[in-house]
């Protein structure tokens, strides 16, 4: 447990502290990225590896990220098997994004201090800071993701998969390989584009999430931070880009809230529900929607919302409940 900080002080974000570096994450996303520009080179390029990157995208990114960690997980958007609920988890440990309680507990703590000094990657620390470099220092003193993230430290499931979360990826990797080589003999090629461009892809995607949503765009809702609605990161985070929306309700499973704000996992999300793998499905009521009142947001951290509304059951008083209201750490 770390100590607190004095009153005064303020929590160290924003541009680069050697001392503080995670050298072992600068690493990977240093090899991963220069991995990715072998992708340029005629001789690891094949259809079949992008392909395989755009499919293992959706594995990872929409399916493991984003539905999984972010709106099953971290904001219990809905609710589904737990076997199910474990799949979605190692998906997302093949973004390597770090394991899954210090994904959530991370995110929990943004909202929790969304624009604030205490924020993990708020632009107000620099866009290049939310962007990339937060994730690569060690965690402040005033950050402790596993007290944000409580209720998955108490799931002895969650806590094997969060202790081994980069085994999938290296499971993948001679996967990819001997698929490739044997399919097609462009098993570099997979490697390359199905692990290095498509990881590479995904962190920035995730990332940007963090700068530019909090940075450029339009806001639906009068929220307490910088949040904002971004169509063309939406576009390519199947939903996530409408990051003004979910601020305002946390806890639907629905980022989109008009009726051109398409979002991919929402849609996802359903049809888990038809194929009853997803239920008790989180959505506003239509009177929180854009437009239909003066001001349809929480005015505070930890103020309770009118009840939201569920696609299935009775409706949820904890509905838009915060991270902290859910952990009650």
């Amino acid at each position: 447990m770390s100590q607190p900080q004095p009153p005064n002080s303020a929590p160290k974000r924003g541009g680069i502290h050697w001392r503080d570096l995670n050298w072992k994450v600068v690493t990977g996303i240093g090899l991963l990225h220069l991995g990715a520009t072998l992708a340029v080179l005629p001789q690891f390029f094949s259809w079949s590896g992008l392909v395989v990157a755009l499919l293992l995208l959706q594995l990872s990114g929409m399916l493991g990220v984003t539905l999984g960690f972010h709106r099953l997980l971290t904001h219990h958007s809905f609710k589904t098997p737990k076997w199910f609920e474990y799949f979605l988890t190692c998906c997302g440990c093949l973004s390597w994004q770090g394991g899954p309680i210090q994904w959530v507990g991370v995110h929990r703590l943004h909202h929790a201090h969304s624009d604030k000094p205490s924020d993990p990657h708020s632009p107000n620390h620099g866009f290049t800071w939310s962007h990339a470099l937060w994730c690569m220092h060690n965690d402040p003193d005033d950050l402790e993701p596993e007290e944000a993230a409580k209720d998955m430290m108490r799931d002895p499931g969650h806590r094997w998969i969060n202790r081994w979360f980069f085994v999938p990826q290296l499971l993948l990797i001679p996967i990819l390989y001997l698929s490739g080589q044997w399919l097609y003999e462009a098993g570099w090629s997979w490697v390359i584009w199905g692990v290095c461009v498509r990881t590479t892809v995904q962190y920035h995607t995730t990332w940007l999430v963090n700068s530019a949503a909090h940075t450029w765009g339009y806001r639906n809702f009068d929220t307490n931070d910088n949040s904002t609605n971004v169509w063309w990161l939406a576009l390519i985070s199947s939903g996530e880009g409408w990051h003004n929306n979910h601020h305002a309700h946390q806890r639907s499973a629905a980022h989109g809230l008009r009726w051109f704000e398409l979002d991919l996992t929402y849609w996802t999300i359903r049809l888990l529900g038809v194929l009853g793998l997803a239920h008790h499905i989180i959505v506003p009521h239509p009177d929180q929607r854009p437009g239909r009142t003066p001001n349809p947001v929480r005015p505070v951290i930890k103020a309770k919302l009118p009840t939201m509304t569920t696609t299935r059951g009775a409706s949820s008083p904890d509905a838009n409940a915060t991270p902290t209201d859910i952990n009650t750490f």
